[in-house]
C-alpha cells in the first residue's frame, strides 16, 4: 500500500509537472544520476548480463525491472519538486540499452513526462551504457555522438562518452558531455591512469568545440569514479571546468552522492565551463527520505540501493542523485 501511494503521488506530480517546461525556461533544472545496474531481462547477444536474467544469480524478474522502472521516474520527478517543474535534463549512468530507456520514457509512469532521449552502445563488457533524457519542450536536439574510448594496455573495453548538443529556448546553443568511468575495482592507484585517459579524451573533444567557438556553454557530467581532488578531476578543472557539485550535500543527512563504510564522498559529478558558470543558481544532492534508509552499522543513513551483492534489497540505487539548477538568460 505504501508503494501504491508513492506511485500514485508521483502521478499526480507528473500531471502537475508537465506543461511547466515552456513556462518556467528562466532556469533549466540539469539531473545526473548513476541508477544502478539499470538492466533488462533478457540477454543481450555477446554482453555478459547473466547476473540480469530471471535464471541469474540476481533472479531479476520482470516484476522487478517494473518496480526498478516506476522507482527511477519517481526519483526524477522528485528532483522537479523545489522548482515545480520536470527536470529538463538528465543525464543517466548503468542502462542497458535502448529497449530500457523506451520502458522508461514511454511505458513507465514517466511517460506523461513526454520525455525523449539518446543512448550510447559502447563495448563495454557488461553491456552498461550512459544516456541523456530531455525535455523536447526545453530542449532542441541538434547533434549527438558517442565517443569512443580506446583502451590502454591492459585496459578493459569501457563505456562511450555521450556528447550532445541542443538549442535552449533562448537560442542558446549547449553542449553536454555525459561520462562513466572506469571503476576502481583492481586498486584506485592501479586504475587512476584509465579514468585519466577518459577525462584526456573528452578534452580532445572539448577542444574542438573550443576552436570554433571559444565561449561554448559546456556541461559535463557523470559518475567518474574519482573524487574533486583526484587527478582526472584535477585535470578537466585545470582546463576551464569548474566542478559546481563540489561539496553538494541533501537536506536529510547526505553530506554527498554515495556512502561507503560509512564515509560519504561524491563519485558523481557536474562540471560547467568557465562561461556558464555565472548561470550557476544551486546545486545539491537529492536525499529524499524514500530514497535513504539507516545504516546499522555506522550510523547516520545511507542510500537505499537495489542489491547488495546478489542479495535483492528492494531498494533505488547505490547513488543519490545530483540536481542542478541554471538561471536561463533571455536577450
Amino acid at each position: 500500500m505504501k508503494w501504491a501511494r508513492l506511485v500514485n503521488k508521483t502521478v499526480c506530480i507528473l500531471c502537475g509537472f508537465v506543461f511547466l517546461h515552456a513556462e518556467a525556461q528562466d532556469r533549466l533544472v540539469v539531473v545526473e544520476w548513476n541508477v544502478e545496474n539499470l538492466f533488462d531481462t533478457r540477454h543481450d547477444t555477446l554482453k555478459n548480463d547473466y547476473e540480469f536474467l530471471p535464471d541469474g544469480s540476481y533472479r531479476w524478474s520482470r516484476s522487478r525491472y517494473w518496480r526498478k522502472l516506476n522507482r527511477v521516474g519517481q526519483t526524477i520527478a522528485a528532483c522537479g519538486e523545489q522548482t515545480s517543474t520536470m527536470p529538463h535534463l538528465i543525464g543517466i549512468c548503468e542502462v542497458e540499452n535502448d529497449t530500457v530507456l523506451f520502458d522508461l520514457t514511454k511505458r513507465s509512469l514517466l511517460r506523461k513526462a513526454r520525455y525523449e532521449y539518446v543512448m550510447t552502445s559502447s563495448p563495454d563488457q557488461r553491456g552498461i551504457d550512459v544516456a541523456l533524457l530531455y525535455s523536447p519542450f526545453a530542449f532542441q536536439l541538434m547533434e549527438s555522438r558517442s565517443i569512443r574510448i580506446e583502451p590502454l594496455p591492459d585496459m578493459r573495453p569501457t563505456r562511450d562518452i555521450l556528447y550532445v548538443k541542443g538549442r535552449l529556448l533562448n537560442d542558446d546553443s549547449l553542449h553536454v558531455f555525459v561520462v562513466h568511468a572506469p571503476s576502481r575495482s583492481g586498486g584506485e592507484r592501479a586504475t587512476r591512469k584509465n579514468r585519466i585517459h577518459v577525462a584526456e579524451c573528452l578534452m580532445s573533444v572539448v577542444d574542438s568545440i573550443r576552436n570554433d567557438s571559444p565561449a561554448a556553454k559546456i556541461v559535463i557530467m557523470g559518475d567518474f569514479n574519482d573524487y574533486t581532488s583526484s587527478p582526472s578531476l584535477a585535470y578537466l578543472c585545470g582546463n576551464g571546468f569548474v566542478d559546481v557539485s563540489a561539496g553538494a550535500h541533501g537536506n536529510n543527512g547526505a553530506q554527498g552522492t554515495y556512502r561507503y563504510r560509512g564515509e560519504w564522498g561524491s563519485l558523481d559529478h557536474i562540471l560547467l565551463s568557465e562561461s556558464l558558470v555565472s548561470q550557476r543558481d544551486s546545486c545539491f544532492v537529492l536525499d529524499t527520505p524514500f530514497l535513504l534508509q539507516e545504516d546499522e552499522k555506522y550510523g547516520g543513513v545511507k542510500p537505499r540501493r537495489n542489491y547488495l551483492g546478489p542479495r535483492y534489497l528492494n531498494g533505488y540505487s547505490d547513488h543519490l542523485p545530483l540536481v542542478l539548477h541554471l538561471r536561463v538568460r533571455r536577450e
